[in-house]
């Protein structure tokens, strides 16, 4: 974090962590998802608060709502489709209310940067009947989350503040307090407010519309929603909230009267009469679903909203300007024939890269569908390997490959069923989804990759892996010995480098008519290592280099096919080569017909000299 004349630059998430700190937060769970990883990452840095990883959202949410009703204030930060996730809990939690203040802050993806859909957010407010603030910077995030924890301890309720991609990632200057320490308020037995069976339900569902009476009267008097005057008078007026509305000043700049809305549930129906009898054209931009335009709509007044701007996508300057004037800003031209394509890769040394490699030789010769999940190993799409052809949701892949493989036995097709996850995803809701599979007596090939770190968001800690959020060490829940447990009796732990022993568990795999389970075994090599590690995998983890000697190179190109982006080709294509990258991994070696791919004399840390892996002997 950069000071600059006694503000400090930082990014949303960042802002939202120390707004929360502020806040005199005690509790604070979450599971990683980008955008929102790094709000919990932030709020770790402070050790005055309780940080956790939980094993997914749903119960990151009830731990948060657990300490709210041992009376402290605590926060959960998910991304957009981790609400969903924690939407049970969710819409109880709007009924029953708080003791201490609780913060839910979803992390919404426009354009999909790094998800799997695009969905708004904003409709779990309305739909739960709990209020939400939209930042659009990151003096606001700190602000707003300060103020959200004193509405939902004033108005007795949860509370969603709703961010999205550019506001979680995008820096800008943020003035920052001091934190208040907050009295835990002693916890009250109280039935009548927190156990909703039915006859309590009801009485709870009255409460929560007259605190929507109480919210709607704040909304219209907050300075979170207010007009910004058009300085040139002009007729224009537009409507918009969160990041939207620096988009849209760089496209209307002065001469638009804006309705800016920081509280938007409920939405201000005095300010919207006071805006339109300023205004005579007004534009409504937001990203995702006509949310505010359904408001103004309703309220009998016209404006421009979708579908001139776009339901889906970011309302970024060009595409407002492009929807308003039918132009864009001219650009520097470039010749895209020049542009070299580089689309995501697996790592160096990443142990998916074995599995996948022989996988995709064994799906190829043999019927197989292959379910996938959501992980960087999602990356087994793509080529070379090919060897995905569906994902649902995290934690999907074994119960959705049961119901194909039902399906296929009922068109009478032999056809094999993969289903493959990863390690957090299996502690996240994996677990349940193996359970379907083997109480049904499925026959799918159930695949955990078992990189003992949550991978794709940044190398987290999850259950397996034996380090918390403060890299400390933790209990190490043992896959193996779960699956054994969960009642599965064909199990095979494999480390994934070694690629003949892939391939002999994979035929055994496919010749069973019956549920297997392939634990592949092997940490990322971004991992943060501790001595456990070495431990198990030796001292020599990631420390050896491989070279190609040329003269026995043929150019066959077969240590190329394994995606590797250490791996090149050069003199015109007919030789390889390694780069400083490697890790160490020796599928490339393994795969070379000539041998012309051997160990380095490279001297590893502490002067390690290298050794094969075992598997070579």
């Amino acid at each position: 974090m950069n000071k600059i004349e006694n503000k400090i630059l930082m990014t949303g998430d960042e802002a939202l962590a120390r707004g929360a700190y502020e806040a005199g937060v005690l509790f604070a769970s979450a599971y990683p998802g980008t955008p929102s990883t790094e709000i919990l990452e932030n709020i770790s840095k402070y050790k005055e608060v309780i940080s956790e990883w939980a094993p997914n959202e749903k119960i990151a949410f009830e731990a948060c709502a657990g300490a709210s009703i041992g009376g402290v204030r605590a926060v959960c930060a998910v991304k957009h489709v981790g609400v969903n996730v924690a939407s049970d809990p969710l819409f109880t939690f709007a009924y029953t209310g708080v003791t201490g203040g609780m913060v839910l802050i979803s992390c919404d993806e426009p354009g999909m940067h790094s998800s799997q859909n695009e969905q708004d957010n904003r409709n779990y407010a309305h739909f739960s009947k709990v209020p939400l603030f939209e930042p659009s910077n990151s003096q606001e995030c700190l602000d707003m989350i300060k103020i959200a924890f004193d509405i939902s301890e004033k108005y007795d309720t949860p509370v969603i503040i709703r961010v999205t991609t550019r506001v979680c990632h995008s820096k800008s200057l943020v003035k920052i307090g001091e934190r208040i320490d907050i009295e835990i308020k002693p916890y009250k037995k109280n039935i009548n407010k927190y156990l909703p069976v039915p006859s309590v339900s009801r009485n709870l569902r009255k409460k929560i519309e007259e605190r929507m009476k109480k919210l709607k009267n704040f909304s219209e008097n907050t300075e979170l929603n207010y007009i910004e005057k058009s300085k040139n008078d002009s007729k224009i007026g537009v409507i918009v909230s969160g990041m939207s509305f620096n988009f849209a000043k760089e496209v209307f700049l002065d001469n638009a009267t804006y309705l800016k809305l920081g509280f938007t549930n409920p939405l201000p129906d005095s300010l919207l009469d006071e805006f339109y009898r300023q205004v005579e054209t007004v534009y409504v931009i937001e990203e995702n679903d006509p949310i505010m335009q359904s408001w103004v709509e309703r309220a009998g007044y016209e404006c421009i909203g979708k579908p001139t701007f776009l339901p889906y996508g970011e309302m970024t300057p060009d595409v407002i300007r492009s929807a308003v004037y039918g132009e864009k800003l001219k650009q520097v031209e470039i010749n895209t024939d020049l542009l070299v394509s580089r689309p995501p890769a697996m790592c160096s040394g990443c142990p998916h890269r074995g599995f996948f490699f022989e996988l995709s030789k064994m799906s190829r010769k043999k019927d197989t569908i292959i379910a996938g999940d959501i992980g960087c190993y999602t990356l087994g799409f793509a080529e070379p390997y090919g060897t995905m052809d569906y994902i649902v949701c995290m934690g999907s892949s074994f119960s959705a490959a049961h119901g194909t493989q039902k399906a296929m036995e009922a068109a009478g097709k032999d056809t094999k069923v993969i289903g493959i996850m990863g390690d957090s995803t299996f502690f996240h809701t994996g677990m349940n989804s193996l359970v379907e599979v083997l109480y049904n007596n499925g026959k799918v090939i159930c695949v955990i990759l078992d990189n003992r770190i949550t991978g794709m968001t940044g190398q987290q800690g999850n259950p397996g892996s034996g380090i918390n959020i403060n890299l400390d060490a933790s209990p190490e829940i043992d896959i193996e010995n779960v699956v054994r447990a969960l009642g599965a009796k064909n199990v095979e732990r494999v480390n994934p480098n070694d690629l003949k022993k892939v391939r002999n568990v994979l035929e055994d795999a496919y010749s069973k008519d019956e549920p297997y389970v392939i634990i592949t075994d092997w940490p990322c090599a971004l991992k943060p290592m501790g001595e456990r590690d070495y431990e198990k995998y030796g001292q020599d983890l990631f420390k050896t280099k491989y070279f190609v000697e040329e003269e026995k190179c043929i150019g066959c190109k077969s240590c190329i096919r394994v995606g590797c982006p250490s791996i090149a080709m050069i003199k015109d294509g007919k030789i390889a080569t390694i780069d400083n990258s490697c890790v160490g991994c020796s599928i490339c070696e393994q795969v070379c017909p000539t041998k012309a791919i051997q160990i380095s004399d490279f001297k590893g840390l502490n002067n390690i000299t290298q050794k094969k892996p075992d598997f070579f002997s």
